[in-house]
């Protein structure tokens, strides 16, 4: 209990502080005649800000629409983030101007003075700085969030069938169609998909956020991705409906066979611990499908063994598993005749750097392969940066991708 109470103090301890160097900056970079004004606006966006986030989880997000949720929850994170940054700018400040204080009052001497004022430059400084972090995450909700990039990966094998040079895949990855609140760019997205004349399309994982019936918009839309060979999808680990609190157990079980029937009525073939073999002209390849099987706490429904018997003559073998630390730590060691792989599940914490000098994220301190094209040996990966988004309604410098990977006979 004590425990408990001495970890919510500091935690609004922090938070207090927080919104304290908030208000000063507003306050000094202004400076107003009469602060009574802004002070009240101020502090009552504050207040409603935190108690509407304080309320999200145990019920507003049941109540309000969902896309009025989800912007005033990103609405107070980047003010907080900015609030953060603000901080950092002037408790350095004031720590010192404090240290100074002490010193003088403890040997004083004449003609110095010991008050402690705020600088209205470094107050004004520090706003600006927090305005780019702050700036660039409004933007990237504004313009990103389905900003799509289409990108082009063609792969040589030496064991690839003679009849599949040249097999073109689509794949998309995480389309976590619970955060979208528009319908006119997935609608694009897909004709823009259908346009690239696919041989074959494949989905990684992670359709909806918690529950199935967050497609129920979406269905006429992805139901109309055509390829020659069709869609083939597989698990993610949203797709299970592990985040929500569910009334009963079999509240759970409906749900997820409410799941599997969608991909029946979108026309996709769900391979759950599966594989299928396409032919052309007596030549095939493999396509494996696995559940999700990812490390740490995700949860390990994938079973490669399963998927993979019955493949073992199959001269190239392509594998869908959503999270791709799966590749390291079971893909690689045990099936190595695994040519591909492809996975999605990280979005490239769609925040980072990508250009031609510079590829950064978060992400990669979580995962080895995060985004893009990894090699080991004579094995790819290719890591997929997700078609939607999670959390934060928006990308900044990690855009939403759908990628066209063509196979080569080397």
């Amino acid at each position: 209990m004590l425990q408990s109470i001495f970890f919510f103090a500091i935690v609004f301890g922090i938070y207090g502080t927080v919104e304290f160097y908030g208000w000063q900056a507003v306050k000094t970079a202004i400076n107003p005649t009469d602060t009574s004004t802004i002070k009240w606006v101020y502090w009552t966006l504050t207040t409603v800000l935190l108690v509407l986030f304080l309320s999200y989880r145990p019920f507003l997000y049941k109540v309000l629409p969902k896309s009025v949720s989800t912007y005033f929850f990103t609405f107070f994170v980047i003010l907080m983030l900015a609030k953060i940054v603000v901080t950092l700018f002037l408790l350095p400040e004031d720590l010192v101007r404090l240290a100074r204080y002490g010193i003088a009052q403890l040997s004083p001497q004449p003609g110095i003075s010991a008050g402690i004022t705020r600088n209205q430059f470094l107050s004004r400084l520090a706003i600006v700085v927090a305005a780019v972090p702050a700036g660039s995450l409004v933007y990237g909700v504004i313009a990103n969030a389905y900003n799509y990039t289409f990108r082009k990966v063609n792969l040589k094998f030496a064991n690839l069938p003679e009849a599949f040079d040249g097999f073109k895949i689509i794949q998309i990855s995480d389309i976590h169609s619970g955060s979208f609140n528009r319908t006119e760019p997935l609608i694009e997205a897909v004709s823009k998909i259908n346009a690239l004349n696919a041989d074959l399309i494949l989905f990684t994982g992670d359709l909806v956020n918690n529950t199935s019936d967050e497609m129920d918009p979406y269905m006429h839309i992805f139901d109309k991705l055509r390829a020659k060979h069709g869609v083939i999808s597989t698990t993610g680990n949203h797709d299970y409906g592990d985040y929500v609190e569910w009334d009963t157990p079999e509240a759970k079980v409906a749900n997820f066979e409410k799941f599997k029937n969608i991909h029946k009525q979108l026309g996709w073939n769900l391979l759950m611990n599966q594989h299928v073999i396409l032919d052309r002209n007596g030549q095939k390849i493999a396509i494996i499908g696995i559940e999700n099987w990812g490390k740490g706490h995700f949860s390990k429904h994938g079973k490669l063994s399963v998927a993979y018997k019955g493949t073992e003559d199959i001269p190239f073998k392509l594998l869908m598993s959503h999270d791709p630390s799966h590749w390291d730590i079971e893909v690689r060691p045990k099936f190595p005749d695994i040519d591909l792989t492809l996975a999605g599940h990280t979005h490239g914490f769609q925040f980072g750097i990508e250009n031609k000098w510079l590829k950064w994220s978060p992400s990669e301190y979580i995962y080895k392969q995060w985004a893009g094209l990894y090699q080991e040996g004579k094995q790819y990966i290719y890591v997929n940066r997700g078609f939607g988004f999670l959390g934060y309604p928006g990308r900044v410098g990690i855009l939403p991708e759908v990628t066209e990977i063509t196979l080569q006979k080397a």
